[in-house]
């Protein structure tokens, strides 16, 4: 019998680990387009949060009392589904759990088993050839449409997505402001490739980047990726250049509290004709699925993109690392070790 986490009762504000409960799963038999898994490594990431909450959004509400899902790698030990057979690795949304079965609704790519079985460690496919990393290309190339030149300002440049964008960015001749927490997360963006850093926790954010600028002799921002919202976001309005974008991907700011996000600079808008989009991974990656693994394969061979881990261990962790994710306690991607 498997164990997974339920959400227990919906958070207000930041989540406790009481809002979980870790209960066994019933053992079900297998059925036809189904495999029993075991789990290997698990993701938490900071759109789950809104998943905890009673309200309409582009992912469904995780549901009180029921297990929780997110991104897993797990080891196929049955199959009845074509393609793949014991001993296959897999990705799948069957995560939050010691393993289970798993359907067609928990393949939402259906990678062939043979993909994750390119020379790489399973995990990366929870990261850089994965959600975070996919997430990271489509707002920057994609959304954004950045080009070689640009300068691109990116917040929580020392997260998962965030040291993607920074890496694929210099990889396309692009200049680099990242931003990131505390000196430790400062020098790794640094070690990415980033032109100049913003410390975030060192002093507001809107004079830290346009002395970076002005250091680099560049008159504002070409691109912002947003994964921080507030400060950060009023900063970008205030040093755009004519005809920035804006690929706005998280607002982890205000995740928890609700506040409404004062900007000072948002009339910036108008007179410097800045476009900005929220968008979604899924809404882009099947059309573009074949060229970002091949794109991303190639920069993760030739070491352009690197990922650090922050790994936590054993399911019973789980709520932990998540929580993680909003006190700044990973480098690059949190995951979680079965």
């Amino acid at each position: 019998m498997n164990k997974a986490w339920h959400l227990i009762s919906r958070p207000q504000g930041l989540p406790t680990i009481d809002n979980f409960a870790l209960r066994d799963l019933p053992d079900v038999p297998l059925e036809n387009d189904q495999l029993r898994v075991r789990n290997l490594w698990l993701s938490v990431d900071p759109y789950m949060r809104g998943r905890m909450n009673d309200a309409k959004s582009y992912a469904a509400s995780f549901q009180i009392d029921q297990p929780m899902t997110g991104g897993a790698i797990g080891e196929v030990l049955e199959s009845r589904m074509d393609g793949f057979a014991a001993g296959d690795l897999i990705l799948h949304m069957g995560g939050w759990r010691e393993g289970g079965v798993i359907g067609l609704d928990m393949m939402p790519n259906k990678l062939p088993a043979h993909a994750l079985d390119a020379g790489l460690s399973p995990q990366t496919f929870l990261h850089n050839m994965g959600l975070t990393g996919g997430t990271a290309w489509i707002g920057l190339l994609r959304v954004a449409a950045a080009k070689p030149g640009d300068t691109v300002f990116v917040s929580a440049a020392a997260g998962a997505v965030g040291s993607a964008v920074v890496q694929i960015a210099k990889a396309r001749e692009m200049t680099v402001i990242g931003s990131a927490g505390g000196p430790e997360k400062a020098a790794w963006v640094r070690e990415l490739g980033a032109d100049a850093v913003v410390d975030y926790k060192a002093g507001p954010v809107l004079p830290q980047l346009a002395g970076a600028l002005d250091m680099l002799g560049k008159p504002g921002i070409d691109v912002y990726f947003d994964n921080v919202g507030g400060e950060h976001l009023d900063a970008a309005f205030a040093t755009a250049n004519d005809f920035a974008r804006f690929a706005i991907c998280g607002m982890i700011d205000v995740y928890n509290d609700g506040k409404s996000q004062e900007m000072k600079f948002l009339i910036r808008t108008i007179p410097a004709r800045i476009r900005m989009e929220g968008f979604i991974y899924t809404d882009q990656f099947i059309d573009c699925m074949e060229e970002f693994y091949a794109d991303m394969g190639a920069l993760i061979a030739s070491r352009a993109v690197t990922m650090r881990e922050t790994v936590y261990e054993g399911l019973e962790a789980a709520p932990d690392a998540f929580l993680g994710l909003f006190a700044g306690a990973n480098m690059g991607k949190m995951l979680v070790r079965i």
